[in-house]
């Protein structure tokens, strides 16, 4: 039997200003800011804005996937993100793509599960 990882998930809820939850633009610059940065390769994306102005994303990977959803009137997202590591391991650019989310939307942790697949 392999000792091979398929991954790491890491799954969030966190508290965040109304502004920045409001702002998918910002948040789709800032996700293709993130993903050349960590060296990820897009192949797809869903944005979709409501009529409150929350909004739901969903950005295809080669490595997988990370999504965002927004409740302004609530102050909260919920945010996920799972790298494989079919190439290398890339548990250290999960982690660092949801610090980095966090940092961006001002946001405080209220939850964060990481499930390595």
């Amino acid at each position: 039997m392999s000792a091979y990882s398929p991954g790491l998930h890491v799954l969030a809820t966190f508290a965040a200003p109304a502004g920045p939850l409001t702002n998918a633009a910002a948040c789709r610059r800032f996700f293709d800011e993130q993903i050349a940065q960590l060296g990820l390769a897009k192949v797809g994306e869903v944005y979709h804005t409501f009529p409150n102005g929350s909004f739901t994303a969903v950005i295809g990977l080669t490595e997988s996937h990370l999504s965002i959803h927004t409740w302004p009137e609530h102050g909260q997202a919920t945010f996920d993100v799972f790298l494989s590591n079919y190439s290398r391991d890339n548990a250290d650019r999960a982690r660092a793509l949801y610090a980095a989310t966090l940092a961006f939307f001002g946001g405080a942790e209220i939850s964060k599960t990481e499930v390595r697949r």
